[in-house]
């Protein structure tokens, strides 16, 4: 495992649109305390209760392909 305390890697907090046009706001960026996996927090927006959910920090920064075209998974849209 890395070391633990190293910086995490960057990531703009704020709100994001999933490539399937929902809405959520990033809190924060996560370590998994037996991997060392970097895990980004994220609350969804379209919902009326307080969820948080968690994504690999890879996985949320990927880019997907739709329909052919190549976009990324979640876009950075503004600060909250």
């Amino acid at each position: 495992m890395n070391d633990f305390f190293e910086q995490p890697p960057e990531l703009k907090l704020g709100k994001y649109k999933h490539y399937k046009n929902k809405h959520y706001q990033v809190v924060g960026i996560a370590r998994h305390s037996e991997t060392g996996e970097w895990l980004v927090v994220y609350k969804p927006l379209y919902i009326k209760e307080e969820r948080m959910a968690v994504r690999p920090y890879g996985m949320f920064t990927e880019a997907v392909v739709v329909n052919g075209v190549t976009k990324p998974r979640f876009e950075y849209i503004s600060e909250m």
